[in-house]
């Protein structure tokens, strides 16, 4: 763990030596997680490593974690490597920007669209589509089958935030959205791991991911086009329509069309990313740890009575919303984030220097034995309040924390602990007979390698 500094004796950041592959970059190329897994067991919670001589500060103490997201947080913008890498897919979305005058801006047209009042308002959009998809498997599948449930639940996130953006049913666009996107992603976490050659230079790999964020592209301004031209004043109150009406409060105008374009994109992705590897990861935890399951299964039986979960049953399905918080917690889907220092700074008595980029991994945040006892243990227990109330804030960050906590947190839980409850009231997903243990892929979100695939049986 990291030392205890006297006040005024600020030191140098431990640093990976020469030895670890050129100051870091091979050994976290081959292995991003246990490289940095092992930089915190040698030089503690921060220490500073290089890719391809980009210097990176890793801190992962909630401690630290709190100074640059809250206490500090006007010295650290997003201009930082990983913004930077996925910026051409992002671009001027609240996701990514690093100008703070034009985030402010965004964030106050978008917030009042995203609070648990107006979340409530598409809940209806989660209940029938999850739904659906279970009609779905019991029209298509017998007892026994295997499911690609990476790909069912991919396909629901992106059934789920059509509807909500643009009161849409979408079919075969969506699953090219997917592959757009899915192309995207490998591309952007390989290069992240491995910066080099830089994606401007005119390489076959950089052809893939421009042809990929054109389509992504295409599928988006194909709504708003729609949208825009029907200037339909009786449509339904969709994201999109109240997006394109916002108004902002200090400068009386509205959002311009480009901006609006990047901010439906980075709902698009974002809805559809996290929440598909967030109840891919779910649902394979509860199909290794049965008893986990039944207790969820014996919560729906006693709040719903065989119906489907609606949103007025979320605060009588506490266990299932834990389910859902331990997932984050050991699999959180947008597993790391990034600042970037604007000023010198000190963090847990070290001196960080400006221009640092600083490094947040929650895959490792959220296994920090101080903090964590037994880490990899799936143990829903962590989240009763008492237990809450007794650790550090933010010694567990799934949205992030501050004023750029993730904007579509309570539309995420709430499609999360819908999907749950109402798939564990009518079915069961099942580990197949020798399935081998799902390993996390780090990309640029936390992927299960290869998807999860369970057998599919009625209750």
């Amino acid at each position: 763990m990291a030392k205890t500094m006297l006040p005024g004796r600020a030191t140098e950041v431990p640093t990976v030596g020469r030895a670890d592959g050129i100051g870091g970059t091979l050994a976290f190329r081959r292995d991003q997680l246990g490289f940095l897994a092992r930089g915190v067991r040698r030089h503690g919670d921060i220490f500073r490593f290089r890719l391809l001589g980009i210097p990176m500060i890793l801190v992962n103490h909630p401690d630290h974690i709190r100074h640059v997201l809250v206490d500090n947080a006007m010295n650290y913008d997003k201009d930082a490597m990983l913004f930077r890498v996925v910026r051409p897919v992002l671009r001027t979305g609240l996701i990514a920007i690093a100008d703070w005058d034009h985030w402010r801006r965004q964030r106050r047209l978008m917030a009042p669209h995203f609070t648990p009042r107006a979340v409530a308002g598409f809940a209806r959009n989660m209940t029938d589509e999850i739904g659906a998809m279970l009609g779905r498997w019991e029209r298509d599948h017998r007892p026994g089958d295997v499911l690609d449930i990476t790909d069912e639940v991919g396909q629901l996130a992106l059934r789920i935030v059509n509807r909500s953006l643009f009161s849409a049913r979408v079919g075969d666009t969506a699953q090219g959205f997917e592959r757009a996107f899915g192309e995207a992603n490998d591309i952007l976490g390989a290069f992240f791991r491995f910066p080099f050659p830089p994606l401007s230079v005119p390489t076959p790999r950089r052809r893939r991911l421009r042809r990929a964020i054109a389509s992504m592209d295409d599928f988006v301004s194909g709504f708003i086009t729609e949208r825009l031209r029907r200037a339909d004043a009786d449509a339904e109150p969709d994201l999109l329509t109240l997006l394109l009406h916002s108004v902002d409060a200090e400068d009386g105008a509205g959002m311009a069309l480009e901006n609006l374009h990047h901010e439906v994109l980075n709902i698009c992705i974002g809805a559809y990313e996290t929440t598909t590897n967030a109840l891919s990861w779910a649902f394979y935890l509860l199909a290794r740890h049965p008893e986990v399951a039944r207790r969820v299964r014996d919560e729906g039986d006693a709040v719903l009575g065989g119906r489907p979960a609606d949103l007025a049953d979320l605060p009588r399905l506490p266990y299932t919303r834990m389910v859902v918080d331990e997932t984050l917690r050991i699999y959180s889907p947008a597993y790391m984030s990034m600042r970037h220092a604007r000023a010198q700074d000190e963090i847990g008595g070290h001196r960080v220097p400006a221009g640092s980029n600083l490094l947040i991994n929650s895959y490792l945040l959220h296994r920090h034995p101080d903090f964590w006892p037994d880490p990899d243990r799936f143990d829903p227990g962590r989240f009763t309040p008492d237990r809450v109330a007794a650790r550090p804030k933010h010694a567990y960050v799934p949205f992030g924390s501050g004023a750029r906590v993730c904007i579509g947190k309570h539309f995420a839980l709430t499609e999360l602990v819908l999907a749950l409850a109402t798939v564990n009231q009518r079915h069961r997903l099942v580990l197949p007979p020798g399935a081998p243990e799902v390993e996390p892929e780090p990309l640029i979100t936390l992927h299960p390698r290869g998807g999860i695939h369970l057998a599919w049986e009625p209750r």
